[in-house]
């Protein structure tokens, strides 16, 4: 499925010898990721079609005449499609030639060196360890210390993830963003406009039944463990109270097995829960708390009169959704660093034999649409698992493990718009008439 990859914005920039040139803003899931030239990106495709050939999808072609406006605004857009579209080949995303270029643009666009760091990783436990990485490592390879130096099974690691959690006050904690393969850790952490954020790990499934897949293995059980005790003392888990007193008796025994085995039947366990939001259902303007897992969204809706109601979105009547960045990018010394502030994410739902669209209105917009594409990733695997003819691939689970399926069975659910008309950006930076090829 396709990435969170956006360019709400670009600027115009004069380098040393005063000619104009284009540098795009890519966002993804939310977060500034890179700013790059046209030349950039086009010498990048040149190298993967080296690699990949004709698979990969059309890049916006060269102008060897003045840009318009309108041509600078398709092309901005084009790029877009292209960043959203190669991202979805999983062998694409696993090159070489993908990641390098990926690191050294996020390094050069904050302005930092390659060097030997630390970085300190939370669990769910939120206690740490400090792993020695280098600037320039990818979540990717720091997920691969981490689960060296706890005594993770390597097989196990499609399970987990490194996320960005920023902890709040009297105990809070709120999940930010999971970290793309590609991302930098150590550039995200310090670009983030969002404040007391820490990498953390924690795992990446929204089946809980699952988990069985990873009880061999003492260090998943650990983790595991602590994310269950974590979950239940932040209520994003809410046990009865009779599963409460035996869940305490469990974890008095530390019998982390039987724990885990009660806990699967806690509602909400394993699921992911959202900061408190807006949504337009029942009516515009009613409170929401989200908590997404086990195929389903569940709301617990505060109404404006003050009564409250639980409702459940089931995924197999979500037909698709998008996410829609309704704010403003104000460009000073260069855009803002976050698309978090304004964002809904809306989905289509069928309820009564009929198609019905339900907005919320959330800064997790972009965490949450990566949640629905884990449901459904999570819900192929399991179709392909009881049709033997089917084949499907899906990276983010276990390395190890390749499925197959056949282009006609793949379909993108999610889109991502930008509001263009209210985005402001310098006066300048919306000529681009004398702009020629050779500048960009």
């Amino acid at each position: 499925m396709k990435m969170h990859f956006c360019i709400p914005v670009s600027q115009q920039r004069l380098d040393a010898l005063g000619s104009r040139y284009v540098l795009y803003s890519v966002y993804l899931d939310g977060f500034l990721f890179c700013r790059v030239r046209y030349s950039q990106l086009h010498g990048w495709n040149e190298q993967l079609r080296r690699v990949f050939g004709s698979c990969l999808p059309p890049f916006p072609p060269k102008y060897y005449l003045a840009m318009t406006t309108a041509m600078a605004d398709e092309r901005r857009d084009q790029l877009e499609q292209y960043l959203q579209n190669v991202t979805m080949d999983p062998n694409v995303l696993r090159s070489d030639v993908f990641i390098e270029f990926l690191k050294l643009v996020q390094l050069n666009t904050f302005d930092i060196t390659t060097k030997k760091t630390s970085l300190d990783i939370f669990l769910p436990n939120e206690r740490s360890i400090q792993v020695e990485i280098l600037t320039s490592d990818t979540a990717e390879r720091i997920l691969e210390v981490v689960s060296h130096k706890i005594g993770l099974c390597r097989e196990l690691l499609g399970y987990f993830g490194l996320f960005l959690i920023r902890f709040g006050k009297e105990g809070k904690l709120s999940v930010v963003k999971k970290l793309a393969d590609f991302e930098l850790p150590y550039v995200r952490l310090g670009s983030s406009e969002v404040e007391n954020c820490k990498v953390g790990l924690r795992k990446w499934y929204m089946d809980p039944s699952l988990d069985s897949m990873l009880m061999d293995c003492k260090a998943a059980v650990d983790l595991l463990y602590m994310q269950a005790v974590q979950d239940i003392e932040k209520e994003w888990a809410k046990p009865t109270q009779a599963q409460r007193q035996k869940l305490e008796a469990l974890q008095k025994e530390d019998n982390q097995t039987k724990f885990l085995e009660l806990a699967q039947e806690v509602r909400h366990y394993g699921y992911l829960q959202l900061d408190p939001c807006t949504c337009d259902y029942p009516e515009p303007g009613s409170g929401a708390v989200l908590s997404v897992g086990n195929n389903e969204i569940s709301c617990c809706i505060t109404l404006p009169d003050g009564q409250t109601q639980d409702t459940i979105f089931q995924m197999s009547g979500v037909k698709c959704w998008q996410v829609t960045f309704l704010g403003t990018l104000l460009d000073v010394d260069g855009p803002q660093r976050t698309l978090n502030q304004n964002l809904e994410l809306r989905f289509q739902y069928s309820e009564d034999s009929r198609w019905q669209w339900f907005v919320i209105y959330t800064k997790q917009a972009f965490l949450l649409s990566s949640c629905l594409k884990k449901m459904i990733s999570e819900n192929m695997v399991k179709l392909a698992a009881e049709n033997s003819e089917m084949q499907i691939e899906v990276p983010e689970q276990s390395k190890s493990k390749k499925y197959h399926i056949q282009q006609s069975q793949q379909k993108d659910y999610s889109s991502f718009l930008s509001r263009k008309s209210k985005i402001k950006i310098a006066k300048d930076d919306c000529v681009f008439g004398n702009i020629k090829e050779e500048d960009l």
